[in-house]
């Protein structure tokens, strides 16, 4: 450690924080560089997590700790790289593969789109995984190659190298095993540390809220997103963040490989409604915080005649080529994994789809193979569901409400039973769920809030 370590103790701090008092930058600074230098002990850590987990941070506290996290490993700048570099960041959902569409919807608008995307975690799917069902596809770039991929084709999507804030890698793997994790100052120090290691003029945060979402009560989905806003701004980055609805599963698929062939489709112009209004309202945020457009409905209409001009696609072909792929799975979706077993899950009565548990429908996800229980878990890339009626939608008796695929047809049973208790129908007619809740922006707070779509 430098020469705090002359003036600070950590069981010090940890009282000071356990009292509910302030801490100053220069012992955060002590806190972060002990315990990635393995100074500061497991134990001690610990208990200052849990301190912060009760007691908080405040505003200067949290964009210290950001900060001071982002600059413990490398950072990757991109003022090489011309043009207005826009990143744009989910918490996680099931069915969310907005990610692949976005990306080159607004590269085709000109803006640079670069991604540094994880694993599945608990019910919700993993970017990276949902990536590597392509035949093929390299998720582990080096800067040079990162910025490479940036600069030719304009997006890039790729995992956390080890030296991009290391902090965050060994506090997120403390938190897993202390109850710490659900701690909105630590969620938002884990990922802005992240995003701002990224060399990027602005992000879009999509923050999910629902039954699905890591953060379920709006409230708590409001003040994550107001506090990830805050400190992206505080950091200099021109930052906008919306509350979308994560009650039923984003888009008709859930599944790795099955994901990507529904982006696919939806750049070739056939995505669900449900999925294109989230892909087309981020998309507007992205070129809003570029600077390229300002009117937010202009944006909107913008981006659905680009993707009618299929330079999405062509520029999505690029990303997979660029990073090793087999982009001819945009052609040849048998060149997918692909599963063994499909089977329906049929409706028993006639009525409309009142409810579509989106955690449930992620947990059996992994039931049948296409999440991990722990860590090191092999994922089957081709099991996953596709449903046929959504939220609202009116189904008669015997209808297919889903389909399974898996390739462990001893799992298809229990399946089928957890998913028929996850979806409810109603004799009476049911209205469609809101997508979009509220777009959040620096001028918003000072009008004392944000208006909904």
């Amino acid at each position: 450690m430098n020469n705090l370590n002359n003036h600070f103790n950590i069981s010090e701090i940890i009282t000071r924080k356990r009292d509910g008092l302030e801490l100053s930058t220069d012992e955060i600074q002590y806190f972060i560089d002990g315990y990635v230098k393995d100074e500061i002990k497991d134990y001690q850590a610990a208990a200052l997590l849990m301190a912060i987990y009760i007691r908080g941070l405040n505003g200067r506290e949290l964009a210290d700790l950001t900060q001071i996290m982002m600059l413990s490993g490398d950072q990757i700048p991109l003022d090489d790289i011309e043009g207005k570099k826009i990143d744009k960041h989910s918490t996680g959902g099931v069915g969310d593969k907005v990610s692949f569409i976005v990306s080159p919807l607004v590269a085709a608008r000109g803006v640079k789109v670069p991604m540094l995307s994880g694993r599945s975690l608990g019910h919700t799917g993993g970017t990276l995984d949902k990536l590597e069902s392509i035949p093929g596809m390299n998720i582990s770039l080096d800067t040079d190659a990162f910025k490479r991929v940036l600069k030719d084709v304009g997006m890039v999507i790729c995992g956390q190298t080890a030296n991009i804030v290391p902090a965050d890698r060994k506090l997120y793997a403390l938190r897993d095993t202390t109850a710490t994790v659900n701690s909105i100052p630590l969620i938002c120090a884990s990922i802005m540390s992240k995003k701002l290691a990224l060399g990027t003029d602005g992000m879009v945060l999509d923050v999910k809220t629902g039954s699905g979402a890591f953060m379920r009560k709006m409230e708590d989905s409001m003040e994550l997103c107001k506090t990830m806003v805050t400190t992206g701004e505080k950091a200099g980055r021109t930052t906008i963040g919306l509350i979308t609805d994560m009650d039923q599963p984003l888009g008709n698929n859930v599944g790795n490989s099955l994901e990507i062939m529904e982006s696919i489709e939806a750049l070739k112009g056939n995505g669900p409604a449900d999925l294109m209004a989230v892909t087309f309202h981020l998309g507007a945020a992205m070129l809003m915080a570029a600077g390229i457009e300002t009117d937010f409905n202009h944006a909107m209409v913008s981006l659905e005649k680009v993707l009618k001009s299929g330079e999405p696609l062509r520029i999505f072909r690029e990303f997979i080529a660029a990073q090793e792929g087999n982009a001819d799975v945009c052609d040849d979706y048998s060149l997918f994994p692909q599963c063994k077993f499909q089977e329906t899950l049929k409706a028993k009565s006639t009525g409309y789809i009142e409810r579509i548990d989106a955690y449930e429908v992620g947990m059996t996800a992994i039931d049948i193979g296409a999440g991990r229980r722990k860590k090191e878990d092999a994922i089957d890339y081709g099991a996953g569901f596709v449903f046929h009626k959504k939220v609202g939608a009116k189904i008669k008796k015997g209808e297919a409400i889903l389909t399974i695929h898996t390739n462990n047809p001893g799992s298809i049973d229990a399946a089928k039973e957890r998913l028929r208790n996850a979806i409810s129908i109603s004799d009476d007619k049911v209205s469609k769920p809101k997508l979009i809740h509220f777009m959040l922006q620096k001028n918003s707070f000072a009008s004392g809030g944000s208006e909904p779509f």
